[in-house]
């Protein structure tokens, strides 16, 4: 590779850094329009195999984009701007207070200052919201239009990716590429289809214990599945302990039993399984690390980053620990001298051998 192609290398890094700083305000959006083309580059190049023309891909993987965007952060935005009076009228119903029994004392909680809190937390983000639906907006376009981008022009994109690489070094950033790729469906896909199948399960669950919100518990129980480990488990532990709070211990079980088996085990155990043969193989534990590091460092855009960074760094060592693993074992040094010892011995030996069948032939 010649020295020009390492000089537009760094010309090309260094211009990307300028551009991070110029464009923080929207770094968010450009990242997110970034992650969402590169996972949809398969199914856009698919369309192509199948005889759409690249504008016609590029038109359909784009609007499906669109339209997963809008189903992912739609319910979000209806709770916290549409229907945020019903969510505060239903934190309002829960005890002000909790008396928990143990060892043989009485212990007596109060939670209405929290309450308040949160209330007043999530009025304020939804007022925000919708102070910065304009702005939301324009980001909106700016996603369309980079995603159209990125898909449209992906071939001379990864070409003058892959030609910054060493060639030595191109299966290391194959490597990382298919553990993005399986990170990102993780993240985006089997979180959202496992997400919905949520929703939809807990609909009629909700309808049928006579919640009066039932469409925003069920939102509520969607958006859960994109916290790690705990998921809508916690919505649940909730309602149940709202029952215990007011007396209700059959309504607590039944909520328990019910909530607990189509809201929290079915999705895990019927959507996952179907589709986590195509995700990165990274433990719970790892995921959640990466999921709350990446919130508490980036805020929302951190859900995102967190976890595939963490990915990345797992793929890393495995790629570090095989390396090691391929290196020959050294074996004992061999000094100079014996080898040269060992030679002269040999040609001696071969000057012997050759002196005796000279003598033989005369003989």
């Amino acid at each position: 590779m010649s020295r020009r192609l390492y000089v537009l290398g760094g010309v090309l890094v260094a211009i990307a850094a300028l551009a991070t700083v110029i464009l923080f305000e929207v770094l968010g959006t450009v990242f997110f329009a970034l992650t969402v083309a590169y996972l949809l580059v398969p199914l856009h190049r698919r369309l192509q195999n199948r005889g759409y023309s690249r504008l016609a891909s590029t038109v359909v993987v784009t609007t499906l984009a669109l339209s997963g965007v809008l189903a992912l952060f739609g319910p979000v935005a209806y709770l916290l701007v549409i229907r945020i009076s019903d969510v505060s009228a239903l934190l309002s119903t829960l005890p002000e207070a909790i008396t928990v029994e143990a060892a043989g004392f009485t212990y007596e909680l109060v939670v209405a200052d929290l309450l308040a809190i949160v209330i007043q937390e999530l009025s304020a983000v939804g007022r925000a919201i919708a102070a910065s639906l304009p702005v939301l907006a324009i980001k909106l376009a700016l996603f369309v239009l980079l995603v159209f981008s990125l898909l449209q022009n992906q071939r001379d994109i990864r070409t003058a990716t892959i030609a910054v690489v060493p060639p030595d070094y191109r299966d290391i950033a194959q490597a990382l590429h298919t553990r993005a790729t399986e990170t990102l469906f993780a993240l985006y896909v089997l979180q959202a289809a496992t997400a919905l199948a949520t929703f939809l399960l807990a609909v009629p669950v909700f309808v049928l214990f006579g919640y009066s919100s039932p469409i925003v518990l069920a939102t509520v129980a969607g958006i859960l599945q994109f916290v790690p480990v705990a998921g809508p488990s916690l919505l649940i532990l909730a309602l149940v302990g709202g029952n215990l709070f007011v007396g209700d211990l059959a309504g607590a079980i039944l909520i328990g039993i019910v909530g607990g088996t189509l809201i929290v085990a079915l999705p895990d155990t019927v959507i996952r399984p179907r589709l986590a043969s195509k995700t990165a193989d990274i433990s719970s534990s790892l995921y959640f690390i990466g999921f709350v590091g990446g919130l508490l460092s980036l805020g929302a855009l951190g859900i995102i980053v967190g976890p595939l960074v963490v990915a990345l760094l797992v793929e890393a060592a495995s790629l570090v620990a095989a390396e090691f693993e391929s290196e020959p074992p050294a074996g004992p040094p061999v000094s100079a001298s014996t080898e040269t010892g060992g030679d002269q011995s040999t040609t001696g030996a071969i000057e012997d051998s050759g002196s005796t069948t000279e003598s033989s032939t005369h003989d």
